[in-house]
């Protein structure tokens, strides 16, 4: 099996678009996040969700997708050849991206030093990326050694599909609102 630079980016893309969007939509309805970043200190740091960088997020996910899935083919030995390569790729995820992040983002060791936000608005957070981060590694895991397995395709662009376009529909009917 060949994995290219092209195959890992694209699926990369889809998947963590996918994953996205399907963890952020429970973490949405679980946390309630408009009450969360209107009536506590998140009001300050976070957008809210009536604003349309937030409303539309989703759209730029498969941005996201393409940077993972460039660091994903340079590491692909590590994440793609070797048994349970999802696991590492999921370390790798959590350590540099959630735990030790360059700035000071929520749930990270910067966060909690630099930021005003008190420890328990550290942890309201961390089960969404935690799960969708999970959710990444393991699935692009799936999918990239198992290229035959067309149910996964199937799913994984259909669902990317429906993300995007739900994105665009929104988009054009707050349009006509105005």
């Amino acid at each position: 099996m060949e994995i290219t630079l092209i195959s890992i980016v694209i699926k990369t893309a889809v998947v963590h678009t996918v994953t996205y969007l399907i963890v952020g939509a429970l973490a949405y309805h679980i946390f309630n996040y408009p009450r969360l970043f209107a009536d506590t200190e998140l009001r300050y740091f976070m957008r809210q969700i009536s604003h349309p960088l937030v409303k539309f997020g989703v759209i730029f996910q498969p941005i996201r997708g393409i940077i993972f899935g460039i660091v994903f083919f340079i590491l692909r030995h590590s994440f793609f050849i070797v048994n349970n390569g999802w696991l590492t790729m999921w370390i790798v995820l959590v350590c540099l991206s959630i735990f030790s992040t360059f700035g000071p983002t929520p749930s990270s060791i910067e966060g909690i030093i630099f930021t005003k936000l008190p420890l328990r608005v550290h942890f309201i957070g961390l089960p969404e990326v935690l799960l969708q981060s999970f959710l990444l590694s393991s699935l692009l895991y799936y999918w990239v050694n198992n290229p035959q397995e067309q149910w996964i395709s199937l799913i994984m662009w259909s669902l990317f599909i429906i993300a995007i376009a739900s994105q665009i529909i929104g988009f054009f009917k707050d349009r006509n609102k105005k």
